[in-house]
């Protein structure tokens, strides 16, 4: 709350934006420098609302609670698009724009992003042991037999637990895409080229295309 002496809540105040709009502070005098950087702030931004999200699904899905998973996770896919729609605004970046402030960047890379890391592993096992955790509490015993039979059993129910299965699908899907987007994107910026900060570039995020998030969750598909 505002004391009598304080002045009265602005939006930017409330915001933070003198903080936030001061905080691209590109190192050269190229034009698309700063594109660049907005676009990976916002990324940031959004892996953080990301996370936030991924807890409280965690939480929800640990406590029982259907209805508010498949809501949190309607709003983790929704994000999870806006974050693949903003390679587009990237794209607009033709290679030589690039290249006219890319050694500006020296050691940093994409790589270090501390958040993206965390995405990963809470998306993999953490989540998929949130979803077992309910999954128990929905009368699935998964100790009874593998988790694949139990996975199964609940999608040949076809009930709750099924929808909040098919959501994670979507999820993984999402990550998959955007992966696929992101190798195309640095692949038509710098071809096979090194990435910044010393790794392979577009060889290595080839790599890391089409592995699934929650591989039993796809591996069911043809039992059904």
């Amino acid at each position: 709350m505002t004391g009598p002496d304080d002045p009265a809540l602005t939006y930017g105040r409330y915001l933070a934006l003198d903080e936030v709009l001061g905080a691209q502070r590109p190192l050269s005098d190229e034009h698309d420098e700063h594109l660049f950087i907005v676009v990976h702030q916002v990324y940031e931004l959004w892996f953080k609302q990301l996370l936030h999200e991924l807890a409280h699904l965690q939480a929800r899905l640990e406590g029982g609670h259907t209805a508010h998973a498949l809501h949190t996770l309607k709003r983790i896919l929704t994000i999870l698009k806006v974050v693949v729609a903003q390679i587009d605004v990237l794209e607009t970046m033709t290679p030589r724009q690039f290249t006219s402030f890319r050694a500006r960047l020296d050691a940093s890379s994409g790589f270090q992003s501390a958040q993206f890391r965390q995405l990963e592993a809470i998306v993999g096992p953490a989540l998929f042991r949130s979803f077992v955790v309910y999954l128990e509490a929905q009368g699935y015993a998964v100790g009874a037999g593998g988790v694949q039979d139990v996975l199964l059993a609940a999608y040949r129910d076809d009930g709750e637990p099924a929808q909040v299965g098919e959501r994670l699908v979507d999820l993984d899907e999402g990550l998959q895409e955007w992966r696929y987007r992101h190798v195309k994107m640095v692949e038509r910026t710098i071809g096979d080229r090194p990435g910044t900060g010393g790794s392979t570039g577009v060889g290595y995020l080839r790599s890391t295309l089409f592995r699934p998030a929650f591989p039993d969750l796809w591996a069911i598909r043809g039992r059904l």
